[in-house]
């Protein structure tokens, strides 16, 4: 169950690099609030992937559920309820706004991570199959 991955890690890295960027270096309509969205669902994947050896379905399910009751928390306005709502870093992480359109990105960026993986999955056929 538990295996350390190095790819996974390595892409959570490069996506948790590339997620900070974008909350210190961004302040568009566009590339934070929708690409951020897309792509934290990938990054939480890969770090989940990393560390357990979850099928791609369990784990993608999993993660996207994740994504949607911290969605629905900011609906219920956790930050403010916790006694956060002045910390900068609760409201980056947590968030305080609930939004349709992140749903879409985080299923959107889950559906990208399945593709993906059965892409893969079929380019590089498990080391069980017989050749030919």
């Amino acid at each position: 169950m538990f295996r350390f991955q190095k790819s996974y890690f390595f892409l959570f890295l490069l996506l948790f690099i590339t997620e900070v960027i974008i909350a210190v270096f961004v302040h568009d309509s566009f590339i934070r609030p929708y690409v951020g969205d897309f792509l934290v669902v990938i990054l939480i994947y890969c770090f989940v992937k990393a560390w357990i050896d979850a099928p791609v379905k369990t784990t993608a399910v999993a993660v996207l559920l994740f994504a949607y009751t911290i969605e629905v928390l900011q609906y219920c306005n956790l930050v403010k309820y916790l006694g956060l709502e002045h910390s900068r870093l609760a409201n980056i992480i947590i968030g305080n706004s609930f939004a349709w359109s992140d749903m879409i990105a985080y299923t959107l960026g889950i559906l990208l991570v399945v593709l993906l993986e059965r892409r893969n999955r079929i380019a590089t056929p498990s080391s069980n199959s017989s050749p030919g």
